[in-house]
């Protein structure tokens, strides 16, 4: 099992050397002049020419990259090009309040999508099956920024109950965003219950611990669940790369200083090394919570577990 943790890790290497390539080159390739941005009004060729000696701008391409990636490797995430501080600082400043937001609608789309989409598979022609299944199909179709707002319009503006922006207000804070960001995965989550547990109730083991006269709790949660439960497992693993693409849009609607609205923030301005660490940042995130995801597995199916002890895996 640890070799099986260090071979995925060491896989993480190629991903982000690929993944800093390819943005880096978009960058390098944009139209225009990034000192035109950093200096404003008080751009002049001269000032342009010194800025782009400080920053090494004025070097081959593949020098900028390799010199980038070197310092990477150091930990070094380089120096802002518009507030010319540690993008490593920016990073550790704001990443936090990302973290919690999906951490916060992770466990809103679990607690909430999951026994939702047990109870109606185990009452699939009931009207709460039928309401459920509406609901899910507006979650999946809901832009996040247009329910963001909504929220915001009832619950801060009309309602007064939740504050409508900012990380000042501790777990009251997290609520909005949590629900904005999570209810369209929610609603994946309760969709994959349902349609697994529908599946797996189907089959002969479940007919005959019924026959055996096993309680309808324990047949549901003993032994239809525990192999209804790979599919939601993924998507659940699948989903924290979605949201932390939904975490730029609710970070900005919620103005929240976070990783996503600092992603885009830095677009705008072509800063490089900030997009640069924010997407890095990300990508670790999306890889280890693969990798938990697949831990999760090997806990619930010993087959999965002797497979990756032998060194294999997916």
């Amino acid at each position: 099992m640890i070799k099986y943790v260090l071979k995925r890790l060491v896989i993480l290497i190629p991903i982000v050397i690929a993944l800093t390539f390819f943005v880096f080159t978009i960058l390098y390739m944009t139209p225009g002049d990034p000192t035109e941005i950093i200096l404003g009004s008080d751009y002049t060729e001269e000032a342009s020419i010194q800025l782009k000696q400080e920053l090494g701008l004025d070097q081959p391409f593949l020098v900028q990259y390799a010199t980038y990636l070197t310092n990477l490797a150091r930990g070094n995430f380089g120096i802002s090009y518009i507030t010319r501080a540690p993008v490593g600082e920016q990073l550790a400043a704001r990443f936090p309040n990302t973290f919690k937001i999906v951490i916060a609608a992770m466990i809103f789309c679990v607690v909430v999508g999951m026994p939702i989409g047990i109870r109606s598979a185990t009452k699939p022609d009931s009207l709460f099956s039928k309401i459920t299944m509406v609901i899910g199909l507006m979650g999946v179709s809901m832009p996040v920024f247009w329910l963001g707002l909504l929220l915001i319009l009832l619950f801060s503006v009309h309602l007064g109950w939740l504050p409508s922006s900012g990380m000042d207000n501790g777990f009251k804070s997290l609520i909005l965003p949590a629900v904005t960001v999570g209810a369209n995965y929610m609603a994946n989550t309760m969709r994959t219950t349902r349609s697994s547990m529908l599946e797996s109730i189907r089959q002969d083991y479940i007919r005959t611990a019924r026959a055996k006269g096993v309680s309808e709790r324990d047949v549901i949660y003993d032994h239809a669940l525990g192999n209804a439960l790979m599919p939601t497992i993924t998507v659940v693993g699948l989903n924290v790369g979605a949201l932390l693409g939904g975490v730029v849009y609710c970070e900005t609607v919620f103005s929240i200083p976070g990783t996503g609205r600092l992603l885009v923030e830095s677009i705008n301005k072509r800063d490089a090394p900030c997009v640069l660490g924010c997407l890095v940042i990300m990508a670790i995130c999306v890889a280890v919570s693969n990798l938990i995801v697949d831990l999760i597995y090997a806990y619930i199916d010993p087959r999965i577990k002797a497979q990756y002890s032998k060194g294999g895996g997916r």
